[in-house]
Formats: C-alpha cells, structure tokens, sequence
C-alpha cells in the first residue's frame, strides 16, 4: 500500500480559501450531526527554554477519515541551533475503514487556514447584512488570514487595525492595502478602532489590555480568536451580559475560551450560550435575528475542522496526482 507525502508547498497548492470556507462549514455541521468523535487533545510540555507540542485527534464518519495533528510552538532557539522553525505541525491521516495511514501532509498552513476560514464562516450567519467596516485588533498572521476569508464572503469597504506594535501596524496596512487593496486606518487606540466595527476580529496572544463593554456598538459582530487556553483573555467580560453567544464547541469555549471569563464572574450561565455554531449552519437554531444584537463568535478551534480540511486537500492531490508516494505498509 503506498500513502501520500504532502509538503507545505504542495499543501498550499492544491486548496483555495472558498474550498476551506466549505470544508470548515462541513466540520461544523458533521460536529453537531453526532458524525465526530473528537477527543479532548494531550499536550506535552518541556523543559525551559523548549516550548509544547499538542496533538489533536478526529474522526468525521461523513469522510471516514481519522486525522492526528501533531503542532508545536514556543521554541525560540530552532531556528539558531538547529535550523527549523520554532513552531510546526503534521498531519497524519488514516482511512477509517482500515485505519492504514493514507497521507502524511505539513500541518503549519491548515491551522491557519481553517481558523481564518472559521470567521469566515461565522460572519455568514452572524454579522449584520449592510456591515462593511471591519475592526482588527491585532495584526499579526491570523489577522490576515481573517482578512483573506471575510473577503470571500462579503465587501469590505475599510478596515480599521490597531497593534500594540506601530510598526508591526504599519507594515499590516502596507500589505493588506497591496493585496487587497481595502483602505486601512491606522487607528490612534483601540477603543478608536473598536468604535467603527461593524465586525471586530481580536487575534491577539490574548494576555495584553482588553476590548472594553463600552466601545462596543450595537450590531456589532465579535470573531474572537485569540483566546485557546486558560488565561488568556480579549473581552471585557460585561460584553457578554446582552450577547447572542455563539461557540464552535461549548465544551471547549467554557473551559479555556473567552466564554470562560464570563462565567467564572457569574455574568453569564451556560444557559445564556445561544447555540454552537453547527446548531446555526443545521437550522437548528437562528442565527442573528435583528440589526441591532451584538454577536460573539467564540472560537477555540476543533480537530474535526483539521480533519475535513486535510481530507479535502489529500482528494484534490489524489485528483492532480500531487505529492510523492512511499511504501509504508507492505
């Protein structure tokens, strides 16, 4: 039997953004279709000044396809001492109705993709219809990947970014300008970025000054990303007080999402969670329902939007007879 060997240019190669959008759309629904057994992922933490490495587990019985993503981070001397990237990730995939390994891929690009793809797909059933500005808090590649998924899905007529960084700012609005050619405002502080939102996507590292109640306009739309682990932290908690909530995964959202925050200081309960987003996509439950709510997406990233992206590229390599091929069961 051989399996396929994908690399990170073969991987970008063979998937468009529109195509992520889909297959992160299909992970959500399949999620809460009961199609997904995704257990809770395991990290591995080592010794300073080394970082972690997390794998990510899923099984999706609409593709029949197992998927294993291994991804690292924090490791500040790779680069120096041993000449690879202090953060990276793998993909390994195996047919479900065998469970023999079928593809091997690079895994840096798809993290990034799909959860680009998962705001995206957020801004479809949640943000106000006439929304045209977006406010980026936060300019770092998530924020752009952000930009290069909303784009497919709506007109963005300005956009609004603010960076604790000014130069990491600036270097944001010459690219987004070049690529996209949507005007950019370097906005003065963040409460004056947060105030022109029609949609406000945070992509920080989660642990700086937060996004205050009282910038938060009403209709506006919240992609909130940057919060995957306990103790991070983007939003006043208040913002949720009058919020349609909306998590990719509630389990996950309660325990080290922004979701959390609120909570823990009895703001919200569980039952103030509108729906997770699949609930949304299945019509199972509505998505915004006037012009005036304030809605929070609240993303902590799942497996199974690892698994269909994955399952997707490994057909369009199959299709375009990409990649290389090795025996690895004889």
């Amino acid at each position: 039997m051989k399996t396929l060997l994908l690399n990170k240019e073969d991987v970008g190669s063979l998937i468009r953004m529109d195509e992520v959008i889909g297959t992160v759309e299909e992970a959500y629904k399949a999620f809460n279709s009961g199609q997904v057994n995704q257990p809770p992922y395991t990290c591995i933490h080592l010794p300073p000044p080394r970082g972690e490495i997390d794998f990510k587990l899923g099984y999706c019985e609409a593709n029949e396809m197992i998927s294993m993503k291994a991804s690292s981070g924090g490791f500040p001397n790779n680069l120096a001492e041993h000449g690879v990237p202090s953060g990276m990730g793998t993909i390994l995939l195996f047919d479900a109705r065998t469970c023999a390994l079928v593809c091997v891929m690079d895994g840096s690009l798809i993290t990034g993709l799909r959860t680009g793809a998962a705001g995206a797909v957020s801004v479809k059933v949640l943000a106000r219809q006439n929304a045209r500005k977006i406010t980026s808090i936060g300019t770092g590649n998530q924020a752009r990947m952000q930009i290069r998924a909303i784009h497919e899905v709506m007109k963005i007529e300005e956009i609004h970014a603010w960076d604790h960084h000014p130069e990491n700012l600036a270097r944001y609005k010459v690219d987004i300008e070049r690529e996209f050619g949507i005007p950019v405002v370097m906005a003065r502080s963040m409460q004056a970025a947060v105030e022109q939102a029609d949609i406000l996507i945070t992509t920080t590292r989660g642990k700086g000054s937060l996004v205050e109640a009282a910038w938060i306009q009403p209709g506006t739309h919240i992609v909130a990303m940057g919060t995957d682990m306990y103790g991070k932290q983007e939003l006043e908690p208040e913002i949720f007080r009058n919020a349609k909530i909306v998590n990719d995964s509630t389990a996950q959202c309660i325990e080290k999402g922004e979701t959390w925050h609120p909570l823990n200081q009895n703001i919200i309960t569980q039952a103030d969670i509108h729906a997770e987003i699949g609930e949304i996509l299945l019509g199972q439950k509505p998505g915004r329902e006037t012009d005036h709510e304030i809605t929070i997406f609240d993303s902590t990233g799942m497996a199974i939007q690892d698994n269909t992206t994955a399952a997707k590229i490994y057909r369009n390599a199959i299709a375009s007879h990409t990649g290389t091929t090795f025996e690895f069961i004889q």
